[in-house]
């Protein structure tokens, strides 16, 4: 591993990525990778709300069903690690269209799905391809001018949240009005119609590696190692992510106990919350353009570790109360996990640019292992010690990404 021609990488971003004849990114484009990475991700999550349906639909049991969106997850998940790392070695348009062209077909497939073991197979295909949205998000980077690469990372983030967002509420209205498998069908023909659009309006990007695949995979290892300023971001974020799964995975749990009674459709509406990461992402991205990203890295785990940590008055209150404090600290802790995670993007993207595709799959291969360990983790922590356990157990794990960030030599590492 130690062999990867770092020198070549470096004269390749010598000069711009795009083809010569490119666009300059315009807010059209802008939009264009914002809208992309949004409906992307949105396949991901537009089964969840029809699982009831769907099972009904295609004679399954309950635990049968529940491997569409695991499958989902584990192919977005595997996606991250064996895919998005070709985006520094091949041409990163080119990977965006084919993996658009595959996620609609998966889609397609899905809709017309005669049985659940074809539902399935096309659930694990959409989780591959829909990690277009993890090209498209390193294609804003390089694109973007230094000054503004913070503010644009944030606006393609803010598509990308959204998406998440706003897909379990389209999916649940269409599959009620007009069946589940229109769902796919009309996913199928959004991400086609994107797949155009980033055909006309996407400039080429030139590899910035000649590595053959295996020195590709084995590259992600070195570049963990070798720089500091990844594994502070990594480690950071994967504290955060654990808080953040402890919290969504145990909500709906302890909404449906007392002194609730609330029902899963209570639950997801919290997931609204998510609105204000949203928001927060391309404020997040304009304050370390301006102050510089590691600002906004500890700002975003205080803001998470005080947000998690307020819940402790919560036995205190009223059922009312509880609520909207809730409400208020899932609010809290989204934005500061979000702008966080925005200012780990700008920290990463600007280490090495002709790695970036490597560095943002490192990155978010080390969300999805925070993400995993905090669902785990909740789910026994509730069982043994409650909800107020639950709310501890993130609250020390948020602060933990805050001492993260704190760490004598955090500043160098950036």
């Amino acid at each position: 591993m130690s062999s990867i021609p770092a020198a070549h990488d470096a004269n390749a971003m010598s000069s711009p990525q795009q083809h010569p004849s490119a666009p300059a990114l315009s807010p059209a484009l802008v939009f264009l990778l914002a809208t992309s990475a949004g409906l992307a991700v949105a396949s991901l999550y537009y089964a969840q709300p029809m699982l009831g349906v769907l099972g009904d639909s295609l004679g399954a049991s309950g635990s049968a069903i529940g491997l569409v969106p695991t499958l989902t997850q584990l192919g977005y998940a595997l996606g991250i690690l064996l895919l998005a790392p070709l985006g520094d070695r091949f041409d990163r348009r080119s990977i965006i269209l084919i993996k658009a062209a595959v996620l609609c077909g998966a889609l397609l497939l899905a809709g017309v799905a005669p049985s659940l073991e074809v539902l399935l197979a096309a659930s694990l295909v959409i989780g591959l391809s829909a990690t277009m949205a993890q090209d498209v998000v390193p294609a804003a980077a390089t694109l973007a001018p230094v000054a503004t690469r913070g503010k644009t990372v944030g606006t393609v983030m803010t598509g990308l949240l959204m998406g998440i967002l706003l897909s379990r509420v389209v999916s649940g209205v269409l599959a009620e009005n007009f069946g589940w498998r229109s769902m796919f069908v009309v996913a199928s023909v959004a991400i086609a119609a994107i797949g155009v659009a980033v055909w006309r309006g996407l400039p080429r990007f030139a590899p910035t590696t000649q590595l053959s695949y295996g020195a590709l995979m084995a590259s992600l290892g070195t570049l963990f190692l070798r720089h500091a300023a990844l594994r502070r971001a990594a480690l950071a974020q994967a504290l955060l992510s654990v808080s953040f799964s402890a919290f969504w995975s145990t909500l709906a749990v302890m909404l449906h106990s007392e002194p609730f009674h609330l029902g899963s459709a209570a639950a997801g509406a919290f997931g609204l919350a998510g609105a204000a990461g949203a928001l927060a992402a391309p404020l997040a991205g304009r304050l370390a353009d301006r102050k510089g990203p590691e600002l906004v890295t500890r700002l975003g785990a205080l803001i998470a570790m005080l947000s998690f940590a307020a819940m402790a008055v919560l036995p205190g209150l009223s059922p009312h109360g509880q609520i909207a404090l809730i409400v208020l600290a899932a609010i809290g802790f989204d934005l500061g996990v979000q702008a966080t995670l925005i200012a780990h993007q700008t920290i990463v993207f600007g280490i090495e640019p002709a790695a970036r595709s490597r560095l943002n799959a490192v990155l978010f291969v080390s969300v999805f292992i925070g993400m995993s360990a905090g669902s785990a983790l909740g789910s026994v922590v509730l069982a043994r010690h409650g909800w107020m356990g639950v709310t501890v157990m993130a609250t020390v794990s948020a602060a933990c990404a805050l001492v993260v960030r704190m760490w004598p030599g955090a500043r160098r590492a950036v």
